[in-house]
């Protein structure tokens, strides 16, 4: 398969393994222009809709993953009504990474700021390279996080270190935010997305009936207290226990063997 929305700022190509790479190419910084925001909107929806793409991996080309929004466009509106709607176009596009039933791995290179680490934020998982610089610094600006940064970060590293980031605008480099759990982990200079590629290989493997069905007990049972998310667990178990590939998985084992999913 070929570059999928070649020309645009962002586009994907698929591998064998049917791991869709999907860059975001915004010379210098990459950074998010409400029409960039639009791009890879239309590119995420085609790659979830794309019956090729298993796994996503999501990253920056150049020496960014992504620097933040664009701030020429900070300065168009100057109504506090006029901001809150601004920020709707990014906060549709964190909330369709975060809900896709597809997993999604942020490669994140180079500078991830702002807007950027908020796209990030919403990704399934988080790989950074070691030199990585992350950060919000929204408020040197005089504003705040407005992509999920003031909601996603506590839930992922807790309140203190959550406002200190956002408080001081301090950055990160990539072994510091694997420390405070921000990154699933940091990895050697330059390996960032071959090693974000493998991880999406041995997803892809998978059955996608049983990630689907793990993605949707995990995303969705973060916002239901626990009882209400085992329910929805017991659920989801019960679609899987039914599946041929449940007795594919199982026959594998006792045969030791590797298994050949089908997807349903």
């Amino acid at each position: 398969m070929g570059v999928i929305n070649e020309g645009t700022h962002c586009y994907y190509k698929v591998n064998e393994a049917g791991v869709a790479l999907m860059e975001i190419n915004n010379p210098p910084m990459n950074a998010l222009s409400v029409k960039v925001l639009g791009e890879i909107r239309d590119t995420l929806e085609k790659a979830l809709a794309d019956k090729d793409v298993r796994v996503i991996v999501f990253t920056g080309a150049g020496k960014a993953f992504i620097a933040g929004a664009d701030i020429s466009e900070l300065n168009l509106y100057d109504k506090a009504q006029e901001g809150a709607d601004w920020l709707k176009t990014g906060q549709c596009l964190t909330h369709i990474f975060m809900n896709a039933d597809k997993p999604v791995i942020a490669a994140i290179n180079g500078f991830c700021l702002g807007g950027g680490m908020e796209m990030a934020l919403a990704c399934h998982i988080r790989i950074a390279d070691e030199d990585a610089v992350l950060g919000l610094p929204e408020i040197k600006l005089g504003i705040i996080p407005g992509y999920g940064g003031t909601q996603r970060t506590p839930r992922l590293i807790g309140t203190g270190r959550a406002l200190e980031l956002i408080l001081s605008g301090n950055f990160i480099k990539g072994r510091q935010a694997e420390a405070w759990g921000l990154v699933n982990r940091a990895v050697p200079k330059g390996t960032v997305v071959e090693e974000a590629m493998k991880l999406g290989a041995t997803i892809a493997a998978k059955s996608r009936v049983n990630v689907q069905a793990a993605i949707r007990a995990v995303m969705e049972g973060m916002t239901m207290d626990l009882y209400t998310g085992m329910k929805l667990e017991r659920e989801l178990f019960g679609i899987c226990y039914a599946s041929e590939d449940k007795k594919e998985g199982t026959a594998a084992f006792a045969q030791k063997r590797e298994p050949e999913f089908r997807d349903r």
